[in-house]
């Protein structure tokens, strides 16, 4: 039998066990073995070398591998779905190369599957293939330089920088010309050449998002380029920089991608409002500045939102939000995985609201001791924080393109996230009316806020300090989530009784803003469990109209 070991990596064209033809594709040695042996049946193989282990790679595979075995063009995978295979994972979403006419590939494939393709870069000839069933996508780009290898070296870190070709199923076909399977043994993210992140500063991002999502280190020389790149986002476009941030707070991270962020220099860049409460002191139960109280509640907000769904949560502080809000998680669920236009999640804006929750505070911060501002000694007090700081939010998220929907319901958060507290300091059992304006005022942003408060408690005491306090707060939290999900009809936005229409009718008054503030008095009452009849909402507003 032939020893095929000397074509590994490429095909060959079998005449029983002669080689009749040789090429990089199947195409190139079809038509070899028809010019040497052309009144043979000839079959058609891919050469791996020996010694590889098979690679996680999807089933999709199988079906695109004979269509690729028509291209007259080398295909290659290459990307995270080889970086993943190499960790033993399997990704769905699958990025190609070829030397040239990727676009028209994308579209032969997407045809072949019976789904749709789209072009999305006519000049950098980029083309993707949707298939929604399975929420997949496929990328089909031309080489970036003259070959693969030069293709390769232009990517960003070294274990994004392994390509397969299409036809191989094992890792001794792997070609990795910077060496990114050492970097993933030894869990290091590292940039491929000097000029790496200078090319694309957005990889600064991007790269500490993959060190988190895979909980890699940064390599010592890949953190000091970062550092010395990340001046350079300025010249980002802000929707790929916004991009990036929000991949960041959806890691199971987000409070190691902000301290991180503050370390490499990129958070002075890109969020510097955030970045100015790096030394702002505060007075107790707070034990940390303003910047690391608010990676605090960060750490403890991802901490409370897996209490509400875990089984057992490991600390006696989550145990209690466990046992006590529970009920209200799928609620809940369903709350954070909604879309706002944009396209962001509902727990993406959450996390917005709790990095944002305290950036009013630098510019509000006074001491007491003799009236004097930025004393040394004092209790230090920050009036209006909240209220300031929703200012700042909306002005940085309108400077990062986030949605008018996305701002407003962040800035709603941030302008309320005192409420629970105050609240509970004063209130042991909250009115209907109490509950009915609390959402009134913030809209479903309340749900966050709830939630929000729990980890802001936790965060300024390192745990649930004085057991009164952390019982009173959890129960206003179980009560605004109790009328919210089981009598939201009833306390928070009561079904109308009456209309504008019906009170210019019955009350003779010109349409303008006193029906409207007649309509809003009714629903309060209402609410309050005050009016239950349409006949008593038109008495009620006879006696409240002035």
């Amino acid at each position: 039998m032939t020893d095929l070991q000397p074509y590994a990596g490429r095909w060959v064209a079998l005449v029983g066990d002669d080689v009749a033809g040789v090429g990089y594709t199947a195409v190139a040695a079809a038509h070899a073995a028809r010019r040497s042996r052309p009144r043979d049946r000839f079959t058609l193989q891919f050469i791996e070398p020996p010694g590889g282990r098979p690679l996680p790679l999807p089933a999709l595979m199988e079906q695109l591998r004979p269509l690729f075995a028509q291209e007259a063009q080398p295909v290659y995978l290459v990307g995270g779905a080889v970086r993943d295979a190499l960790l033993g994972q399997v990704s769905y979403d699958l990025d190609f190369v070829q030397p040239a006419a990727a676009v028209k590939l994308s579209f032969r494939v997407a045809d072949a599957l019976g789904v749709p393709a789209y072009v999305l870069d006519k000049e950098r000839d980029t083309g993707r293939v949707i298939l929604p069933d399975s929420h997949t996508y496929l990328d089909f780009t031309c080489f970036r330089g003259p070959d693969l290898e030069a293709d390769l070296y232009g990517r960003d870190f070294t274990i994004n920088a392994i390509a397969l070709p299409a036809a191989a199923h094992t890792d001794a076909s792997l070609i990795d010309p910077s060496n990114g399977r050492a970097d993933l043994q030894a869990r290091l993210i590292r940039h491929i050449h000097d000029r790496s992140l200078l090319d694309d500063p957005v990889r600064t991002l991007r790269g500490l998002r993959l060190a988190l999502r895979l909980g890699f280190a940064l390599a010592p020389e890949t953190a000091e380029a970062i550092t010395a790149a990340a001046p350079h986002l300025t010249v980002v476009s802000t929707e790929r920089i916004r991009d990036e941030l929000l991949k960041l707070l959806q890691t199971n991270q987000p409070d190691e991608a902000i301290r991180q962020m503050h370390v490499l220099g990129l958070l002075l860049v890109i969020l510097p409002e955030i970045a100015a409460e790096a030394g702002v002191t505060q007075s107790p139960p707070h034990h940390e500045d303003v910047l690391a109280h608010t990676i605090s509640v960060l750490r403890w907000l991802v901490q409370v939102e897996g209490a509400l769904t875990a089984v057992l949560p490991s600390s006696p502080a989550l145990q209690t939000v466990h046992s006590r809000l529970a009920a209200y998680a799928p609620g809940l669920q369903t709350h954070w995985q909604r879309l706002v236009d944009g396209g962001v999640d509902g727990r993406t804006l959450l996390r917005l609201g709790a990095l944002y929750h305290d950036v009013g505070k630098p510019e509000t911060r006074t001491v007491d001791e003799d009236g004097e501002p930025k004393a040394a000694s004092g209790r230090i007090r920050f009036f209006d924080h909240d209220q300031h700081g929703a200012v700042t939010t909306a002005r940085q998220l309108h400077r990062l393109a986030l949605s008018n929907d996305a701002v407003s319901h962040v800035r709603r958060i941030v302008a309320g996230h005192m409420r629970p507290l105050l609240l509970s300091q004063n209130k042991t059992t909250l009115s209907r009316r109490t509950v009915y304006r609390y959402f009134r005022a913030l809209g479903t942003a309340g749900l966050d806020v709830a939630i929000l408060s729990l980890a802001d408690h936790l965060a300024a005491r390192n745990g649930p300090g004085e057991t009164v306090e952390w019982e009173r707060l959890l129960d206003v939290v179980a009560q605004l989530l109790d009328h919210y999900f089981t009598r939201h009809e009833e306390t928070v936005a009561p079904p109308p009784l009456v209309n504008g229409r019906d009170l210019i009718a019955e009350l003779h008054l010109s349409p303008g803003p006193e029906v409207g503030r007649l309509l809003r008095l009714i629903q309060e009452s209402q609410a309050a469990g005050e009016i239950h009849t349409r006949e008593q909402a038109l008495a009620f507003a006879r006696l409240s109209h002035t």
